[in-house]
């Protein structure tokens, strides 16, 4: 093709970029809002890359190497701006408009400039793509062996104590980078969920130990300072399989406790290691993108705070949990302040109404269920499944399951069992239903049970809850050391308590602790017919009475959180040495539990996921979150970048202490093999967190 040619399609390439240019300008001020959000986290995590080129920049330069190029943002160049014998040289858009390429001229066969006096210096660029920034040395590729040049000034021509400083520069000032951000965040002040537990989950180490929401974390591994909640997940998720753990504990009541904590992987998870501590919570509704579903199903609003439950009053969540729990009645009082237009407050009464759970977590056993002195209540639907397959009736929101395949009046472990043996095949359940005129009816579906998506678990996809409204047993149970079951027939209504008519589990929980501790005679029908009465010893005793009570309608509580800032500037030095050296450090035992097996690579996260997750921040926190967020992804990328492989930093230091070792550097060809098979190890491992976290963002943008 002719040079006239060549520039003509140079010119018609560059007045199409200017008009995809135009456009996007045209985009960005109609979504203004959208794209400064998007515009901050370009240029938030490309400072991070930004700031480990120039720390290669400035080391290469006080080393005597030529930088060929500085680049502010990625290729193709928009402006370079360069110091030549005849002047300086500006170039706008060379890519397009000229037939200059983007790298700097040299002729063919020319090793060494001739009076490098008049030699043009390093040109510094700004790209057209706003994210991150590249450096580039006289002799030092990214891809491929270093190149051999005679030039004094070319980076295989220094000392290899000169040449890892430059490359060890990058490191060095991603970590003094993290270090100065989170000093500032520390300055400024940012709220953390406090070492409180939230609550623990069953036959969980933290379960097993005693510990019990409200208890506070005082020491956790050795450390004491700047504790928050993500300090007991990240010293559960770091430790070793069946390592002890030593923690120092403030009770409820104020004792300190001494005790040791072993972290276990949670059943259907990605083998993160947990405690079983739950995140505390607040009394204050969250802010919801759609509140009216919440406002009209319980009167509640966004900022709404729980003051009292029953007319008393609570100031933690773990208290307000204790009074759900301890509350045999249908619905729950409770009183909220919620702010007022003149920047004060007003009380307002809701009653929420309350269910009944199966039992205690995944419920594996029959020691796990919910009973009332032994009598575990019939199975209610509180949510049915949201989609059903093509034919199959559907389970509704207050069905009553008097029966599953063979079984009559089956507790959740039965139903459990038979779903789980019934996987991809059809399976009858008979259900109590109250039909349009308000008439109860037993209904027979069909329904067939299967895995729930990436996990073993064999479901129906319903939410279960307890029959409290009736007093039919669908079974009595025994637990070890605790409730001996009493002998009544399934299907079994309990009449009456000590002569006192009864029609719910609520009545007979009321009636029978009425007498204070004392046997009390419980008498029961089945089928219409007077059967028979059983005598309850204490029905005040602790373990009498097992039921796990919530809401129907799950309160969207906002996180506890408790302000982390420091009192004076050298504090907050303190403090941002200490959590950079912590990012470092958990940065680096994820890469060993990761390669130990410890930890599924699933969890990885890529650079896709890291702009959803700054997108996230930044959409939605103030500004200090995403600085503290860039100084953790600052440590975390110098970590990564001391990996001892090519292409990564740490690789090429091994390879200049090979040189140093050996006495000359490895043949071009080994370093080209070794820098290919780098490559290639990191493109693959790009390309599968890359998929998951695409996979992630789907499946978070539809749930």
């Amino acid at each position: 093709m002719s040079k006239k040619g060549s520039s003509s399609n140079r010119v018609r390439s560059g007045f199409f970029w200017l008009a995809v240019l135009a456009v996007v300008v045209y985009l960005v001020v109609r979504h203004m809002g959208v794209f400064s959000n998007l515009a901050l986290v370009m240029v938030g995590f490309g400072s991070v890359v930004l700031v480990h080129e120039f720390g290669h920049f400035i080391v290469a330069k006080l080393a005597g190497i030529k930088v060929e190029a500085f680049s502010i943002f990625m290729p193709p160049t928009l402006l370079g701006l360069q110091r030549t014998p005849s002047g300086l040289k500006l170039r706008v858009l060379p890519g397009f408009f000229s037939d200059e390429a983007d790298e700097l001229p040299r002729a063919e066969g020319q090793d060494e400039p001739q009076d490098q006096a008049a030699e043009a210096g390093t040109e510094y660029r700004v790209g057209l793509i706003p994210f991150g920034g590249y450096v580039k040395l006289l002799g030092q590729e990214d891809i491929g062996p270093v190149k051999q040049i005679r030039d004094p000034r070319s980076f295989s021509n220094k000392s290899i104590g000169a040449r890892i400083a430059v490359v060890a520069a990058g490191v060095t000032f991603n970590l003094i980078s993290a270090a100065i951000i989170l000093m500032v965040v520390f300055l400024i002040g940012i709220n953390f969920p406090p070492p409180v537990v939230g609550g623990v989950v069953p036959g969980s180490s933290a379960d097993k130990a005693g510990l019990q929401a409200g208890d506070e974390f005082l020491e956790i591994d050795g450390r004491s300072e700047g504790l928050e909640f993500s300090s007991l997940v990240l010293a559960a998720a770091l430790s070793g399989r069946d390592e002890a753990i030593p923690a120092v504990v403030r009770r409820r009541d104020g004792s300190i406790e001494r005790m040791e904590l072993a972290a276990s992987e949670r059943p259907n998870e990605h083998q993160v290691r947990e405690f079983g501590i739950l995140q505390p919570l607040s009394l204050t509704i969250a802010e919801l993108e759609d509140p009216e579903p919440l406002q009209r199903r319980t009167g509640l609003l966004p900022a709404d705070r729980v003051v009292a439950v029953d007319g008393r009053a609570v100031e933690h969540h773990w208290a307000y949990e204790e009074a759900v729990r301890e509350t045999f009645a249908p619905r729950l009082a409770i009183t909220v302040e919620r702010p007022n237009a003149e920047g004060g407050f007003e009380r307002i009464g809701i009653e929420l109404p309350l269910a009944w759970l199966p039992g205690k977590g995944a419920v594996a056993s029959q020691e796990n269920l919910s009973h009332v002195f032994s009598m575990v209540p019939r199975l209610r639907v509180l949510e049915g499944p949201p989609t059903t397959s093509a034919g199959e009736e559907s389970l509704l929101a207050g069905d009553i399951i008097v029966s599953v395949g063979e079984i009559e009046n089956p507790t959740y472990v039965e139903l459990r069992e038979v779903t789980a043996a019934h996987e991809g095949r059809p399976l009858s359940i008979d259900v109590l239903r109250i039909d349009v005129d308000g008439v109860e009816r037993t209904v027979n579906l069909t329904v067939t049970p299967r895995k729930e998506p990436g996990s073993e678990r064999v479901v129906i996809g319903f939410l279960p809850g307890l029959d409290a409204e009736h007093a039919v047993v669908a079974k009595t149970i025994s637990v070890a050391g605790a409730v001996s079951g009493l002998e009544i027939p399934r299907g079994a209504r309990i009449t009456s308590v000590d002569g006192k008519p009864v029609s719910s589990f609520y009545d007979i929980v009321t009636e029978a602790r009425r007498w204070d501790g004392q046997s009390v005679r419980l008498e029961y029908a089945l089928d219409g017919r007077a059967e028979g009465r059983v005598t309850l010893i204490d029905p005040m005793a602790k373990a009498a009475v097992a039921i796990e009570t919530t809401t129907e309608v799950q309160l969207p509580f906002k996180p506890l959180e408790r302000l982390y800032k420091a009192d004076s500037p050298i504090e907050a030095i303190k403090m941002g040495y200490r959590r950079t050296v912590m990012f470092v450090a958990m940065t680096y035992v994820t890469l060993k539990q990761l390669v130990a097996g410890l930890l599924s690579p699933k969890l990885l996260m890529g650079p896709v996921g890291i702009m959803v997750s700054s997108y996230q921040i930044v959409a939605r926190e103030p500004l200090v979150y995403y600085a503290y967020f860039l100084g953790l992804i600052g440590a975390s990328i110098a970590v990564l970048n001391l990996m001892p492989m090519p292409p990564f930093d740490g690789g090429l230091i091994v390879l200049m202490l090979v040189e140093k070792i050996k006495g000359s550097p490895l043949s071009e060809k080994a370093q080209g093999v070794l820098a290919y098979a780098g490559w290639v190890v990191v493109g693959t491992l790009l390309i599968y967190v890359t998929f998951n976290d695409v996979l992630r963002t789907v499946s978070g943008f539809f749930s």
